[in-house]
């Protein structure tokens, strides 16, 4: 699965560059936005907006959703370089999404350097986040693939239904963050994880089935991407605790962060419910506190070993994997690549970084 995703990378980020080029200029904006009614600053436009997504793109990042897009389309039977102009707009939003979620997460990294809002600035980070979750839209108007009307229409109101979902459950993820006490349940967890991590997901597969007229598997594809992705959101807070267990390692959004960010995960979830009183006090103090040593980082790793939630986070995201690849059994796919999108369900939850 790595192979695949390094193939089809470059595909990926130039098909992003056609969306939004690394160098802004006065025919790009009128050409994408309209003339100006008055005039354009280029060079305001590019610190504010090219420069920062690039900088967050070029640190790295797989674009496993964009190539999932680009599967699920073959597996549907069309060329995939046909549609490769819609594979950015997941991978767009997704990169959009974690730039405004770091701002209201207080995150201090993302993939291993200082968070956007760090090295850009609030304003500046915040406006290119949003902006986008607008930019993927010019596909549609663009229609590359000469879509007709009424699946174009589809694509949006998907979309924007999606979207919507998403910050549902940002919304519910703040909320808990900012509460001293650990009251979620379980099944809520997974329903914040399947609007905020799910919804990308079934953006991925939702539009792949739009767009090549397979709308009677929509819902399964959208079920196995769902499943998929809060499996890996589970594993992603696994891997989190584990590399702060072993002090090192450069996993990306800082050491230990989801416990520094005081993050109410599945796993102190499991704990607060498991350990010992003391010890699921106690955590929940590390969780609320305004800043965490190295040293009470590990504390709360220990704390999360000790209840057994560290092992069963990890069971839960091997559940999810494993169903999620059952959802594929009632599509008609093209022969070899259900093995592939099978491949995607397992590398989210056995993935090392």
């Amino acid at each position: 699965m790595r192979s695949v995703l390094e193939d089809w990378r470059p595909v990926v980020d130039d098909t992003i560059a056609s969306l939004l080029p690394r160098e802004i200029d006065d025919a790009y904006l009128a050409e994408r936005f309209g003339d100006a009614t008055y005039a354009y600053d280029s060079t305001a436009i590019q610190r504010a907006l090219a420069d920062p997504v690039w900088e967050l793109l070029d640190r790295g990042g797989k674009r496993w959703r964009a190539v999932l897009f680009l599967l699920f389309v073959r597996a549907f039977g069309e060329d995939p370089d046909a549609f490769r102009e819609y594979a950015a707009i997941p991978e767009i939003l997704h990169n959009g999404t974690i730039i405004v979620d770091d701002v209201e997460d207080g995150a201090t990294h993302r993939r291993g350097e200082p968070a956007l809002h760090h090295s850009c600035g609030t304003d500046v980070a915040l406006n290119a986040g949003n902006a986008m979750y607008f930019l993927p839209l010019k596909v549609l108007t663009q229609n590359p693939a000469g879509l007709s009307a009424e699946t174009r229409l589809d694509a949006y109101e998907m979309l924007t239904h999606e979207l919507n979902r998403t910050h549902l459950g940002q919304g519910m993820d703040i909320v808990w963050h900012n509460e001293k006490e650990i009251r979620v349940s379980e099944p809520e967890y997974l329903e914040m994880c399947a609007c905020k991590t799910g919804c990308l997901g079934r953006i991925v597969a939702r539009l792949a089935a739009i767009v090549t007229g397979r709308t009677e598997d929509e819902e399964a594809v959208a079920k196995y991407a769902e499943e998929m992705c809060v499996a890996f959101q589970i594993a992603d807070d696994v891997l989190d605790v584990e590399y702060a267990m072993e002090e090192g390692g450069e996993f990306g959004k800082g050491l230990g962060n989801d416990i520094r960010e005081g993050k109410k995960t599945l796993l102190a979830i499991h704990a607060s419910e498991h350990a010992p009183a003391e010890d699921a006090a106690r955590l929940e103090e590390l969780l609320w506190a305004e800043e965490n040593t190295d040293e009470e980082v590990l504390e709360a790793t220990r704390i999360l070993e000790s209840a057994g939630s560290i092992e069963y986070a990890r069971g839960v995201a091997e559940e999810l994997s494993s169903s999620a690849k059952t959802q594929l059994d009632t599509v008609e796919l093209r022969s070899g690549t259900k093995s592939q999108l099978t491949a995607f369900a397992d590398f989210v939850v056995e993935r090392e970084i």
